[in-house]
């Protein structure tokens, strides 16, 4: 490591955009519904293929899916289907398509029910971040419990592996390596009223 450079979590690499993401944005609580929204419909759009991957096709997503206004993306239709599957930006997969505008549809309903997304899903870990300091988990109780719920609701691509890497991205589980400099910035024990 070059002297004066910042330690960060290993997985970050030395990709510009990995860089970026985990500096700025992993594992540093969201409260914004968009944002919420944007991050269930990318960790679903992952699913079998690296981060990476959907980091350097984010900038597409968000000008192909309304910059992630769920209500606009739950209004989509046969055309919008054909538009995204012809769009090379974005990854053309028909079931985490369908499932981006499904999902928009169930994140309506919860907001409705809830007052909005974040105040529902913040319960799930008591409106505070976990915490693991030993080997980082593929999946917990609590995103076993959000994926059941989420599914039940009729969400996609909510398995417990995809909600736990939601939870990471989102902030409700911050798990920098010991040693990287966001550990001790980030994890400050960020408490949400529920």
């Amino acid at each position: 490591m070059d002297k004066g450079a910042k330690a960060r979590c290993a997985w970050a690499g030395n990709h510009p955009l990995m860089i970026a993401y985990h500096d700025e944005e992993w594992g540093k609580p969201v409260h914004d519904d968009r944002k919420l929204f944007e991050f269930l419909i990318l960790e679903g759009a992952q699913a079998g293929l690296s981060w990476q991957t959907v980091l350097n096709k984010r900038a597409a997503y968000r000008r192909a899916f309304d910059h992630f206004r769920p209500r606009a993306v739950a209004a989509y239709g046969a055309r919008d289907v054909r538009r995204l599957l012809a769009d090379a930006g974005i990854i053309r997969n028909r079931l985490k398509i369908a499932s981006a505008i499904g999902n928009a549809q169930a994140f309506l309903a919860l907001q409705k029910e809830f007052g909005s997304f974040d105040r529902y899903v913040w319960k799930f870990v008591q409106g505070k971040p976990l915490r693991h300091d030993a080997e980082l988990p593929a999946r917990t109780e609590e995103s076993d419990r959000l994926s059941r719920d989420l599914l039940q609701r009729g969400f996609k691509f909510a398995g417990s592996t995809i909600c736990y890497a939601f939870m990471q991205a989102v902030g409700m589980a911050n798990d920098h390596a010991a040693a990287c400099f966001c550990s001790a910035e980030n994890f400050k024990g960020e408490e949400k009223d529920l």
